[in-house]
């Protein structure tokens, strides 16, 4: 009877327990069941929020960049265009290629980046502008380092360039005129040497500018042409007897090569004109320029504009670079034989030579 009694009892015992617990889950489902909903819809509001700011901050644009030739005044753009980007926060990957001064590597450049399907391509040079242009009308192009858009055929004017490209040139509207008066001011009479890449439109443009900017001076010019960089030492030694200056406009080929004629203007004590800072700080006497890494600056905030959708490249007019100084390289003055005059040094910008 004791162990009967005993055994009743403990399965009542365990009856309750079960009962008990099975009220309490039921119970806590329940309250899971409305909280859960409240919480979840929450969480997932503020899923999605998290998402668009991570996606509105982590997208990545590709950049195609490509340039004719390296050397100080297209690298400082390119640094210019990367500095520009970078400031204005977004995250771009950049495909850098140089086509070493060869109009065949620039449409091979220019069709890789058309495939790889960038999202906007940076064209460092008129070379690589029209190799990119011919390439594509779909993508955004922005040039810099070019002279004459127009009539390298890259846009149909400079205040409505429409079409897929734009950018900034390299060429302010009174650099010639200023060089060729400072010439004819201190050194009268004389016969100016130019060297240029005939191949190379920008620099067809501007001799053609030195050309009517000569035209009534009491000086002369003197032209060797070149279809390379290692032909330019051969093309400065062509002038020696015949030229008292050497003027080398912003053309890619010489530019890169620009150290030869350094060499020939000092060994000659010819005084050499150049056409940028950069060349000044690299051996020029002196030169009516600007900074091209304000020109590459500028067409990074274009790029900015046109990534972040705000801004086609139809929308900007083709820009000149803002401003244009006076810059002379003392040292190298001397080297040239250049009896320097004080006066210069109230207008102009002193450049230390490179390292």
């Amino acid at each position: 009877m004791k162990r009967k009694g005993l055994w009743l009892l403990l399965v009542a015992f365990l009856s309750v327990a079960v009962l008990a617990a099975c009220g309490s889950e039921g119970n806590e489902e329940d309250t899971n069941s409305d909280s859960s909903g409240e919480n979840a819809a929450e969480q997932e509001s503020s899923q999605e929020e998290g998402n668009g700011e991570e996606a509105a901050s982590d997208e990545t644009y590709v950049i195609g960049a490509t340039q004719i030739v390296e050397h100080p005044s297209l690298d400082a753009a390119y640094e210019g265009f990367q500095a520009a980007i970078k400031d204005a926060g977004l995250n771009v990957e950049y495909k850098f290629e140089n086509a070493q001064d060869d109009q065949n590597n620039a449409i091979t450049i220019a069709n890789n980046f058309v495939a790889d399907g960038v999202d906007l391509i940076f064209a460092n040079s008129t070379p690589s502008a029209q190799s990119v242009l011919q390439a594509t009308s779909d993508i955004p192009i922005l040039f810099t380092s070019v002279t004459n858009a127009v009539d390298a055929g890259l846009v149909e004017s400079n205040e409505q360039p429409g079409g897929n490209i734009t950018g900034v040139i390299d060429l302010h509207p009174e650099a010639i005129t200023n060089t060729i008066e400072f010439i004819e001011n201190n050194f009268e009479g004389s016969t100016v040497g130019v060297i240029y890449d005939a191949g190379e439109a920008n620099s067809v443009a501007q001799i053609e500018a030195v050309k009517e900017a000569i035209d009534g001076t009491s000086l002369s010019l003197a032209e060797a042409t070149v279809g390379n960089s290692s032909e330019v030492q051969q093309a400065a030694t062509s002038l020696v007897g015949e030229a008292d200056v050497i003027y080398i406009v912003t053309d890619n080929t010489v530019v890169s090569a620009l150290e030869t004629v350094v060499g020939v203007a000092e060994e000659q004590d010819i005084p050499l004109i150049v056409g940028e800072p950069d060349s000044v700080a690299r051996g020029g006497f002196a030169a009516y320029g600007f900074l091209y890494y304000d020109i590459g600056y500028r067409t990074g905030e274009m790029a900015v504009e046109i990534l972040t959708g705000e801004k086609t490249p139809a929308d900007f007019p083709v820009e000149n670079p803002p401003n244009l100084d006076f810059y002379l390289n003392k040292s190298a003055a001397e080297a040239q034989g250049v009896e320097w005059d004080a006066a210069w040094e109230e207008e102009a910008e002193l450049v230390e030579p490179a390292e």
